[in-house]
């Protein structure tokens, strides 16, 4: 992976990383893998402490990032059990010794089996920072979303996996998913948080909760 980018823009090119810094934290970044998924690396800034959300793919550069910018992973949290979120894990996860966390309902497919269960209302604490966690279903059964609150002022920090990206929701199979995506995202997402609210999707660009809002019944009426 190429030299890490200071300039934050919410963009990576693939096989690229870009770092974020906030007032009480450091987000990495990295685009990984033939289907350019982001693996994100966030660091408190007071103890050093890293959660990394999805070692997606490209261990060996995922493990680089880890070595130079943020040497302390205290939890790999995946954020839903699709295979191209998950290939770099059991690398990633014996190379750093960190315990790893999952949903319940996604748990079996992994390659190793999470330390730690999450459910939706939990929180996750990463030295001085705070993460809630959602349980949104649709695009599969246990996916969850980490809202980071605390690191930035009033602004939330909001990392989707495939839940929601920058105009729609995430993709799904079968009958009423796309339904039950939508309404958790709706009831889960958009009516707790504000639209200054930054998202941070499982691939592609960054966006915010009030650059999608105004587009909810238009994705309704269209049905994906």
């Amino acid at each position: 992976m190429s030299t890490l980018v200071e300039n934050y823009t919410g963009h990576v090119d693939p096989g690229t990383a870009a770092r974020r810094t906030l007032p009480g934290a450091t987000i990495i970044k990295a685009s990984v893998g033939a289907m350019d998924n982001n693996a994100y690396l966030i660091t408190c800034s007071a103890t050093g402490k890293t959660l990394l959300i999805d070692a997606a793919n490209d261990a060996d550069s995922l493990i680089g990032l880890i070595r130079e910018y943020a040497p302390d992973v205290a939890l790999i949290v995946t954020s839903h059990q699709h295979y191209d979120h998950w290939q770099a894990l059991a690398a990633v996860a014996e190379a750093t010794g960190a315990p790893t966390a999952a949903h319940a309902l996604d748990a079996e497919p992994l390659p190793v089996s999470p330390d730690r269960i999450l459910a939706d209302g939990d929180t996750v604490t990463v030295g001085n920072l705070t993460f809630d966690v959602i349980h949104l279903q649709g695009h599969t059964e246990g996916s969850v979303a980490l809202a980071l609150r605390g690191a930035d002022g009033d602004v939330t920090h909001l990392f989707t996996g495939d839940c929601l990206f920058p105009g729609g929701v995430g993709k799904t199979w079968k009958e009423g998913d796309f339904e039950r995506l939508l309404g958790d995202v709706s009831n889960k997402v958009f009516d707790v948080y504000p639209d200054s609210t930054v998202v941070y999707p499982g691939h592609g660009d960054d966006t915010t909760i009030g650059a999608e809002r105004p587009h909810l019944t238009e994705w309704r009426e269209r049905g994906w």
